[in-house]
Formats: C-alpha cells, structure tokens, sequence
C-alpha cells in the first residue's frame, strides 16, 4: 500500500479526490487531509506520507511556498490545479506528475501506477529543477529528461537537436554524449520553447542557435554546429526559411 494525504483548501475538491482514489486506486491508503499550507505541513511532519496530492492554488501559503518550508521531501507529489498555464509548464519540465480539476479517473490512476513502479524517489532533485524554473518566470530552462534508468536534468540551452526512435527520442548535447529519453519527440516539441527550438521534420526537432549552415534542395538540409545534418520537409521549408529570417 502506498500511503497519501491530500492537501487543498477547497473541501467539495478533496472530497472529490479522496472518493476517486478509494473506488479506482485500491493501492492507496489516505492518511489525512489538510485545508491549507500550515496544517498540510504538520500533517507531512507527523504523518510521513509516500504520496502528496497538492492543490497549486491556495490562500496565504499556496502549494509551492509550502514545500518550500519543508526541510525533508522523501514522498512523491502529484499536484492537482484548476488553472495557471505557466506553472503546469513548469510542473513537466520537472516531471512532475500533475491533475488538472476536476481530476480524470484515468490520469489518476496512470499517475498512481508509475509512483507504483518507481524503484527510488529523486522529488528533492526535481523539486530543484522546479524551483529554479518557477523563479526564471519568463524562460524555463531546466529539464528532467527521463530515461531508461530514472531522470537526467540538463539546461536546454545544451540541446543541440532531437531525433526520434520509434517511442523513444535521441538527444544530442554541447557537452554531453548522445542521450535516449523514454519520451516522444511530440512531448518534447510540447515542452520546450518555439522561439528556440525548430521542427524542420516530423523525425527532428532543431536548436535554432546551433544551426551551421542551410543547404538548399527541394526541401533542403541543415547542417548543425556538431557536424549532423536534418532534412528539412518540403512542407516545412518556408516556414523555416522564415523563421531564420530568408
């Protein structure tokens, strides 16, 4: 059994959650709930939850600043949200898991299933991740990259261009050796920001900043700064071209 607390201050919202996770998710014990920041964190300290349901949104101690005044955070967190577009953003590219209200039966239960099937918990790391893209407001720019063995963090800066594999996405860095996350390239080019990052082809998602040269050609090619080279689809190609100003 996995044991939880739920933490929002709307009641009908808790009450919501607590029946979902009874009649869907056998697999987990509630502990406790809280209506706001101060009692959820006596409740965490006393309680010592694995699961933290935490609504975003709450008067005088939202969600975030809650978890800021914890010092120990060995449990997972599934934060539940009504609303706020760039946290959500924020939330995925620290791989957080979250539930938008009202809350879907089946994304509850895809959400319990993998803390279900995690074998360690990095929340402290991508708490850190969290925090650092929750204070550059305007630029998100740490990423957890899931993979095969658990969770890389990285500065998108670093990510030179991805290419799909099947259900899987290669990335290659600046500095770092050629990376194969467990995600999509369609989730990647959801995450990361458009005004960076190009794609040119449905198989190849490109770093603007590290283009080298565009070879032209029905559709053309693009010759990156590492060497490698991206076709570029015909349907693509003046988009493209005007996005790097031709």
């Amino acid at each position: 059994m996995l044991s939880a607390i739920i933490i929002d201050d709307e009641t009908k919202g808790r009450v919501a959650l607590r029946q979902k996770l009874q009649d869907y998710c056998p697999t987990v014990e509630i502990l406790g709930e809280a209506a706001d920041g101060e009692e959820g964190i006596k409740l965490i300290e006393t309680l010592k939850p694995q699961i933290l349901f935490l609504d975003i949104e709450m008067p005088r101690m939202d969600g975030f600043e809650m978890l800021r005044r914890i010092d120990h955070k060995d449990y997972h967190i599934v934060f539940t949200t009504a609303y706020d577009q760039y946290a959500i953003k924020a939330i995925k590219f620290a791989a957080f898991d979250y539930l938008l209200k009202p809350v879907d039966i089946d994304e509850l239960k895809q959400a319990v299933e993998k803390i279900n099937q995690q074998t360690n918990n990095i929340t402290p790391k991508k708490l850190e991740t969290l925090e650092h893209n929750l204070q550059s407001i305007h630029s998100l720019n740490k990423l957890a990259i899931p993979t095969l063995d658990g969770y890389l963090f990285f500065d998108i800066s670093h990510i030179v261009h991805l290419e799909a594999q099947s259900n899987y996405t290669a990335i290659y860095f600046t500095d770092y050796p050629k990376l194969i996350a467990s995600r999509t390239l369609k989730d990647f080019e959801d995450l990361l920001p458009p005004e960076i990052f190009f794609r040119p082809h449905h198989s190849h998602i490109i770093n603007l900043n590290f283009i080298k040269r565009y070879i032209k050609g029905d559709g053309g090619q693009i010759e990156m700064q590492n060497g490698n080279f991206v076709t570029v689809a015909r349907r693509k190609k003046e988009e493209f071209l005007k996005t790097i100003g031709h």
